[in-house]
């Protein structure tokens, strides 16, 4: 008996709904009901779900600005030996959010730690969006400021995966009016309210999708943008040189011309092409 009394409790992760409270899978269900604690960021949102299924376990806000001592509470709940359940607003918990955290400490002390999967609002995007899903990159949250944000988006320029983002409403026409900016026009797709009442998909370029929602008074809702990766180079020329060169003579480019383009197309310095080519001639090509 008492090493049952020792034992921890076990933290559940739970996926909730997007939108349709609906999209609850029956395990989640049977989590929710189970379990002595329900931590979730906003108690009034969680409490719909748990009403429209039934369920009246106790709840506890766990967010961003209260992680530190209410994680403390729930680790307390945990040692004594109660279960607890982790959800977010929406979707998967520890996904841009504090939730982690909690994890995090809860494994540090050797408590259990159980997944129970179910929506996301990543994997529900990319499976709509028609852009390549064997590799991605989530982004997350670009920063607020547009000097941060710009930096941010430079370093995801060469990125060759395709990239999912969240972003606010109320920065999205500034954030997609940077990413075709800086990472040029590519192919995006929008993914705001999903699963909800006003649910929208749209797929088209990065200018595209900041002209439409420019057009809109305002832009409510929670969204996911799906951003292609950059495109490869295309391979490089396995024509020698010298040949090269000559079909490129032939074709009516000029010496330089045909430096610089055989230089592109085989990745060499234009200077080495021009001392293979030419010889070191000192006449300009």
């Amino acid at each position: 008996m008492r090493a049952v009394m020792e034992r921890p409790g076990t933290l559940h992760v739970v996926s909730t709904p997007l939108g349709n409270l609906k999209d609850i899978t029956l395990r989640a269900l049977e989590v929710l009901r189970g379990v002595g604690l329900i931590a979730c960021e906003d108690t009034r949102r969680t409490a719909r779900l748990l009403k429209a299924h039934g369920i009246t376990t106790p709840t506890i806000s766990y967010f961003e600005h209260n992680e530190r001592w209410k994680g403390v509470r729930i680790l307390e709940t945990l040692r004594a030996g109660r279960d607890v359940a982790l959800v977010a607003d929406a979707g998967t918990p520890g996904v841009s959010d504090p939730g982690y955290r909690l994890v995090k400490d809860a494994r540090a002390e050797g408590i259990p730690v159980l997944p129970v999967p179910g929506p996301s609002a990543v994997v529900a995007a990319l499976s709509v969006s028609g852009l390549p899903t064997d590799r991605f990159l989530f982004v997350g949250f670009l920063p607020g400021r547009a000097g941060a944000r710009q930096r941010a988006l430079e370093g995801l320029k060469t990125v060759g995966v395709t990239l999912v983002f969240y972003e606010s409403p109320v920065r999205v026409l500034a954030s997609l009016a940077d990413m075709a900016g800086i990472l040029g026009d590519r192919e995006a797709f929008l993914c705001r309210e999903a699963t909800k009442l006003h649910e929208e998909y749209v797929r088209g370029r990065l200018s595209e999708l900041q002209a439409l929602l420019a057009k809109r008074r305002t832009v409510r809702g929670e969204i996911v943008l799906v951003v292609a990766g950059q495109e490869a180079p295309p391979p490089l020329s396995q024509e020698p040189l010298l040949p090269l060169f000559a079909r490129l003579l032939a074709e009516g480019r000029t010496r330089r011309e045909a430096v610089k383009e055989a230089a592109r197309l085989l990745g060499l310095p234009a200077r080495e092409v021009y001392r293979q080519t030419l010889g070191g001639a000192r006449q300009s090509p």
